[in-house]
């Protein structure tokens, strides 16, 4: 988790603290993952390569309101562009429409991550529009942001 996160793309692209140490790590999945789990709002798992054994990347489903849960991701460099990321996540969608009162999982990135696009639209997720400004990046800046949604099947 602290090698993959020291990535300039996933600093860029996701909510990690920057710089981010090695105790950022270890309180996550230490402290902070199991209390999500326990409080049944936010399900992250990591995904591991069945030959090595080598981390794939993160993937997460966490409630944002009744029925709706946002599929967040990201892939340790080396691992992006082989279809890891797709299978990872269609796993935990499948696994939260069986389990979750599910209806509807939203996909949100920031303009320009086009390979978390690409996951988004192989996993069957419609683009619904780009958000003006969203939100704050680490870089300091407001960015556009795509949302897409994927409904029960």
């Amino acid at each position: 988790m602290y090698a993959a996160c020291q990535d300039e793309d996933i600093q860029f692209y996701t909510p990690v603290p920057v710089p981010y140490r090695r105790a950022d790590a270890e309180k996550l999945v230490g402290d902070e993952l199991p209390a999500q789990w326990a409080e049944d709002r936010d399900y992250t798992l990591g995904a591991f390569r069945k030959d090595t054994g080598a981390l794939v990347g993160s993937y997460c489903l966490t409630l944002i309101s009744r029925g709706v849960w946002e599929l967040g991701y990201w892939a340790v460099k080396e691992q992006r562009g082989r279809g890891y990321s797709v299978e990872a996540a269609r796993a935990l969608c499948d696994w939260g429409w069986a389990t979750l009162d599910v209806h509807r999982i939203e996909w949100w990135a920031m303009a320009g991550n086009t390979g978390s696009r690409a996951v988004a639209e192989k996993l069957g997720f419609t683009v619904e529009g780009t958000l003006r400004r969203r939100g704050i990046a680490n870089d300091g800046k407001p960015h556009d942001w795509w949302v897409g949604g994927l409904l029960r099947p």
